[in-house]
């Protein structure tokens, strides 16, 4: 997939767990695991938006395109 996400890093910068962030973005743990280890196909901006602001930064933060090389 071209969209990486990279919210690991971002959470060790924030130094928060993936528990916590679950509670404050309001989403279970489960779920927050499947965004992080990118095997989310989708992400809803309300969802983009909660993690943005728990982690004070942009979605380009936690977001990288590049582009696949397979031909």
């Amino acid at each position: 997939m071209a969209i990486q996400v990279n919210l690991d890093v971002m959470m060790a910068k924030r130094k928060i767990s993936a528990g916590e962030l679950a509670d404050r973005v309001g989403i279970t743990p489960a779920n927050l695991s499947i965004l992080k280890n990118n095997k989310a196909k989708a992400i809803r901006f309300s969802t983009l938006e909660a993690i943005c602001e728990a982690l004070d930064c942009q979605p380009g933060d936690i977001l990288e395109y590049t582009p696949d090389t397979e031909n």
